[in-house]
C-alpha cells in the first residue's frame, strides 16, 4: 500500500459522540491537523478521544473551547493513530461545530 494524504471533513449536527477516523488494517495514521470551526456566532466546546484496539477510551481534548466564530487548531504536534485505533468527536451543541483532519496514511 502506498503512503496516501487525505483528510476527513465532518458537520457536527448532534450531541451524540462521531467516528472522525478509523484506522484501517496494516496502516498507521500521522494526523498532522484537527481544525474546528464554530459557525453559529456562539461559543462551544468539543471532546476529543482515542479509541485503542483493546476499546481502551483515552481523552485527547476534554471539553475544549471554541470561540464563537472563529477557527481552532487542536494539534500542536503529529499524532499517530495505530491499526484499529479511532479517534471520536463529540460537541456539546448541535450544529455548532465543524471537524477537518488532516492525516497521512502508511500502509
Amino acid at each position: 500500500m502506498a503512503n496516501n494524504y487525505k483528510n476527513v471533513k465532518l458537520d457536527l449536527t448532534a450531541t451524540s459522540v462521531t467516528t472522525l477516523y478509523t484506522c484501517p488494517t496494516a496502516t498507521t495514521a500521522i494526523f498532522k491537523s484537527i481544525l474546528v470551526s464554530e459557525d453559529s456566532g456562539n461559543a462551544d466546546t468539543i471532546t476529543v478521544t482515542l479509541t485503542n484496539a483493546a476499546s481502551a477510551v483515552f481523552s485527547l481534548f476534554k471539553v475544549k473551547t471554541v470561540g464563537a466564530n472563529t477557527t481552532i487548531e487542536l494539534l500542536t504536534a503529529p499524532l499517530v493513530v495505530e491499526e484499529g485505533e479511532i479517534i471520536k468527536v463529540n460537541a456539546a451543541t448541535a450544529n455548532r461545530l465543524h471537524v477537518v483532519a488532516s492525516f497521512l496514511e502508511i500502509g
